[in-house]
């Protein structure tokens, strides 16, 4: 696929010696779902923020579309769309008068059919005369995004989108996404939901204390550094492993009712016929068991203590 957006060595220093951004590389692919992870103070927003040209880098270059951020800050401006995480609307205004307005900042020619077609799209339509004060939280959310969308961007920032959204409203937020990219539109969203990326993502980034730690397929990387394990639900309450079992590396459960045997789904052989066989010569009795596959939350906090 051909990347829309192309970051190369960006850093961003202030005058107090701070670092937010060490050297960021990445290339967004045209009409993918990129999910952006991380603690709070990683970077993610500043990394957005340049990116959009809202801040200026200290050393490193950015292309949205092939328009340099810099040099050509208008043609890449101009395929941007914005969400920002606070809600900065005016609360006397009506949603169409709002999206209409953010239209005409960037110069596009009234054109009413498309915005009622983006608030059909967000489910915004019944509420377009009314006025922003008037709407609930999420409502307000959708507003943004289709401020943010009414100049026809050919890439959009989420930032936080779903940041104090009820489930309810999460998972809608997470459809609204998954229709704007049938729809050709590029999106990138930073998320403290784990569960968020999960869902939506095709890829997934995780950035922590200014760096990128890794960009990778959703799929491949849980395929690759997702775990699965066996938990053995037991008869009686133990408290270490028989050594019996020790070449197993097994963990006793939190309730001593259970031992947790991890293994790698890729290997060749699992182990767990032979380790079955060998519980019952160690004398212990079996009540249940079940797998579970590490989630993405484990790979990330994984991933950022290795940088703690």
């Amino acid at each position: 696929m051909t990347s829309i957006v192309s970051v190369r060595d960006l850093r961003k220093a202030y005058s107090s010696g701070f670092e937010a951004l060490k050297g960021v590389n990445l290339e967004i692919e045209e009409g993918e779902i990129l999910a952006l992870l991380g603690p709070n103070g990683a970077g993610k927003t500043t990394l957005i923020s340049t990116i959009c040209g809202i801040t200026l880098p200290t050393s490193g270059t950015v292309a949205v579309g092939g328009h340099d951020t810099q040099s050509g800050y208008r043609g890449a401006r101009d395929l941007i769309g914005l969400v920002p995480q606070e809600i900065n609307l005016e609360p006397f205004e009506t949603v169409m008068n709002s999206v209409r307005f953010s239209r005409g900042l960037f110069g596009k020619p009234r054109n009413d059919a498309y915005i009622e077609k983006i608030l059909k799209q967000l489910s915004l339509f019944d509420k377009k005369d009314s006025k922003i004060m008037a709407l609930s939280g999420g409502m307000k959310r959708r507003v943004l995004i289709a401020k943010a969308l009414s100049h026809e961007p050919r890439v959009l920032f989420l930032d936080e989108p779903t940041a104090g959204v009820d489930v309810e409203l999460r998972k809608d937020m997470w459809d609204v996404v998954a229709d704007l990219k049938a729809s050709g539109v590029t999106i990138i969203l930073t998320t403290h939901y784990i569960e968020e990326a999960e869902a939506i993502a095709d890829r997934v980034g995780v950035i922590s204390k200014g760096e990128i730690l890794l960009i990778q397929d959703k799929a491949e990387l849980m395929s690759q550094m997702g775990k699965k394990q066996l938990v053995v639900d037991l008869q009686d309450v133990i408290t270490d492993v028989p050594a019996k079992l020790k070449s197993y590396d097994l963990e006793v459960g939190e309730n001593g009712m259970s031992l947790i045997y991890t293994y790698d789904t890729k290997g060749e052989r699992t182990g767990i016929t032979t380790l079955l066989n060998d519980l019952q010569k160690a004398g212990l009795q079996m009540t249940d068991m079940k797998t579970q596959q590490s989630s993405l939350e484990d790979i990330f906090v994984g991933l950022v203590k290795e940088t703690a």
